[in-house]
């Protein structure tokens, strides 16, 4: 069972004059993470490492520190943690004690592990999306389905009817979409989108 979390969140502490700060940030995909990553650019930090998960799909990078020393800590307490759709960003600002290897170890993974016990975890639904059409006369019926499962939709009214793209959570596929071939006679049902 995979976990991520539903907002920001930040920690810091002072380690022999330097100070640390964690940010964990939930994200979406690759894309999101780039952004957020973007978002977050501190340049007056010595260094800023970080490690994302998305699914199965990790990166890191160790912002200049010995290979090994700050990321991969990083990334340990996201999988420790089971988390995923995570960047955990954590940023170093020199205060002129080197710690060493197993310093920078403990000092980043450190900070991150605090920053994580601190968010809310919530279960990772696998979400898919789909495609509709419906008349307009449909529409307001199938727009009261979609609240009742508090899911993400966005309409686009044409001439001849509503186009409305969604993500379900997988097991709402199914009883949604024999909603729809009630409401439609038949006529429609969802198309999933790749």
């Amino acid at each position: 069972m995979a976990f991520t979390i539903t907002e920001v969140m930040t920690f810091e502490e002072d380690i022999k004059k330097s100070r640390f700060q964690a940010i964990a940030i939930p994200v979406e995909d690759e894309a999101d993470a780039l952004q957020r990553l973007a978002d977050y650019k501190d340049i007056s930090a010595s260094h800023q490492c970080w490690a994302w998960k998305v699914g199965h799909n990790i990166r890191l990078n160790d912002d200049g520190e010995p290979s090994g020393t700050a990321a991969k800590p990083i990334l340990a307490t996201i999988e420790g943690n089971d988390l995923t759709n995570i960047l955990v960003i954590v940023s170093r600002w020199y205060g002129g004690v080197k710690l060493g290897t197993g310093g920078l170890v403990r000092a980043y993974g450190g900070c991150a592990g605090k920053c994580l016990a601190l968010v809310e975890k919530v279960e990772l639904v696998e979400k898919k999306q789909f495609q509709i059409c419906c008349t307009f006369s449909e529409w307001p019926i199938f727009q009261y389905e979609l609240s009742q499962l508090h899911a993400e939709h966005a309409e686009d009214y044409q001439s001849d009817g509503v186009m409305i793209d969604l993500k379900l959570q997988v097991h709402q596929v199914e009883d949604l979409n024999q909603k729809l071939q009630d409401l439609t006679r038949g006529r429609e049902t969802l198309k999933e989108l790749d």
